[in-house]
């Protein structure tokens, strides 16, 4: 079984492991020979643009899809020789619902307990006990059409955790979804993670994926781009910067001069100095000013988020969600 090193040293079974998975579409390489590695009780996100093959991969690993070459396993149990123990090891919710409209949501709970071959009273204790928990038992009686995005995604979810599965695989589940409802399904996904649930998710909310990711890869045609957690993948990309406004013309003169390495702007009166936007810079820059008693009006920290990181991998690419410059006021 393929492993992970803990932080004691002991060996821990990787949830998924591909090395070298391939997959073509007749001229059409969708993915090209990847490598993904996701210790247990973990959330991996995938980004990409549309088309990068995110969904194949998914598909890929959970049995929907062959692919033309790779070494995989996922639960430990290789993907190519036992397919049915991978599936009895899984759950899968895409971004389109499996959700049956026509009958309630305690049937389509009921439902997906005789499909995993459970006696009718433990179904029917688990689809009453994964109601509660995603707060839908007050709308298990009613029609699953007559629910809102959200509260689909939410029986779509328990529905999958009928299986106890212990490796979840969500595409894209929150996309169409409002605010409020996204932040619902995050807070799902975390409650998931801590019962040592293993999620790999794909999504193209790049605030998304540093919300939930403790490692993310971002794929770009047919190969990764890069693979790391949230904080590694933002130090791929330069740019950082603190900026100081001043009013006082001759505090901003006296800051140019001593901090050479600063951008000037004469016009507005501002100096952008190169940043980590650390603590620790941070605090060396505001004791500089305290030390020398020069007054700055402003202090704002600029630090690459992960639609820098998206925009810079994946060139002119676009993500789902416009791109935003964050800045910190301090």
């Amino acid at each position: 079984m393929p492993t992970s090193r803990k932080r004691d040293g002991r060996q821990a079974p990787y949830a998924v492991s591909a090395v070298g998975m391939r997959k073509s579409y007749g001229d059409k390489v969708v993915l090209d020979g990847i490598d993904l590695r996701i210790p247990q009780g973990t959330v991996f996100a995938l980004l990409g643009p549309n088309g990068a093959g995110k969904t194949t991969a998914v598909k890929i690993l959970s049995t929907l899809v062959t692919p033309d070459a790779g070494d995989l396993h996922v639960a430990g149990h290789d993907l190519a020789t036992h397919p049915q123990a991978v599936r009895a090891a899984i759950g899968v919710t895409g971004q389109f619902s499996a959700v049956d409209n026509l009958i309630t949501g305690e049937e389509n709970m009921l439902l997906m307990a005789d499909l995993h071959h459970l006696p009718k009273h433990e179904g029917r204790q688990v689809a009453t006990e994964l109601l509660a928990r995603f707060d839908l038992t007050d709308a298990a009686s009613k029609p699953a059409s007559t629910y809102s995005g959200g509260m689909k995604r939410r029986l779509d979810i328990a529905m999958t955790l009928v299986g106890n599965p212990r490796i979840i695989f969500l595409d894209e589940p929150t996309t169409g979804l409002d605010p409020r409802s996204r932040h619902t399904m995050w807070g799902i996904i975390r409650t998931l993670v801590a019962d040592g649930v293993t999620v790999f998710l794909t999504t193209q909310y790049l605030e998304e994926a540093d919300e939930l990711a403790d490692r993310i890869a971002v794929l770009h045609n047919g190969t990764l781009a890069a693979e790391g957690t949230a904080d590694e993948l933002k130090r791929l990309v330069p740019g950082g910067h603190v900026r100081l406004r001043f009013t006082d013309p001759d505090a901003y003169r006296s800051a140019a001069t001593a901090l050479r390495e600063g951008t000037r702007n004469d016009e507005t009166l501002t100096l952008q100095i190169p940043s980590d936007g650390s603590q620790r810079e941070l605090r060396a820059i505001l004791d500089w000013l305290d030390a020398t008693g020069i007054e700055a009006d402003e202090l704002t920290v600029h630090t690459p988020d992960l639609d820098d990181v998206f925009f810079a991998l994946t060139g002119n690419d676009q993500p789902a969600e416009p791109h935003q410059t964050k800045e910190t006021v301090r």
